[in-house]
């Protein structure tokens, strides 16, 4: 389904013109769940997003977010991150 979905939108952005950067995916994916009461919390944490990357980069909450879950990885297989554009 992954592969499916990167495809697709992969055509999709470079049809429509969107970017003006070479647009590519990174190999693999993460993906994170969550619990129908948090969607209020998520809602607004998207809304403020924002401010809030003012404050702390992605990539830090990133990480973060998996040390605080105590899912192991390698910085060498955690995709690039573009905190500079």
């Amino acid at each position: 389904m992954v592969e499916e979905l990167k495809t697709s939108s992969n055509y999709w952005v470079k049809s429509k013109k969107l970017s003006p950067f070479v647009f590519t995916w990174q190999q693999g994916y993460g993906a994170f769940a969550h619990s129908k009461s948090q969607v209020p919390t998520i809602i607004n944490y998207i809304r403020n997003q924002e401010e809030h990357h003012g404050k702390k980069k992605f990539r830090e909450e990133y990480l973060e977010m998996l040390q605080k879950n105590d899912i192991g990885y390698d910085d060498k297989y955690v995709f690039d991150f573009f905190d500079e554009l």
